[in-house]
């Protein structure tokens, strides 16, 4: 994850583009990103969306967004100081602790 950051870093250094790459912009771009990944399955139906990766010109629009979410998301991690890695360590640990394993026992599987 590191080597990535820095090779995003870099990129944008060599184009001069840091003073673009505040916290307000690259949320922007991130959150526009996810939407174009979004519009790829918009219509889909739940069993066409499952299968999205089947058509070779779709997957490779679906792995390019998703490159883009990421990429901006690693690059306003840098920005901030975050370790993305373990922010999400610890809102798994988190998570666990909220929604705890359901009791079998319980008709719905979900904890009363």
């Amino acid at each position: 994850m590191a080597t990535l950051q820095r090779r995003l870093v870099d990129f944008a250094a060599a184009r001069r583009w840091q003073p673009f790459h505040t916290p307000k912009n690259l949320t922007s771009a991130l959150m526009v990103e996810a939407a174009e990944l979004g519009e790829i399955f918009q219509w889909l139906t739940p069993e066409q969306s499952a299968r999205v990766m089947d058509d070779p010109d779709t997957a490779h629009r679906v792995r390019d967004e998703t490159a883009d979410v990421l990429s901006y998301l690693l690059q306003l991690c840098e920005v901030l100081g975050i370790d993305v890695l373990e922010a999400l360590q610890a809102k798994i640990d988190r998570n666990e602790r909220r929604f705890p394993v359901p009791d079998d026992s319980s008709p719905s599987g979900q904890a009363s």
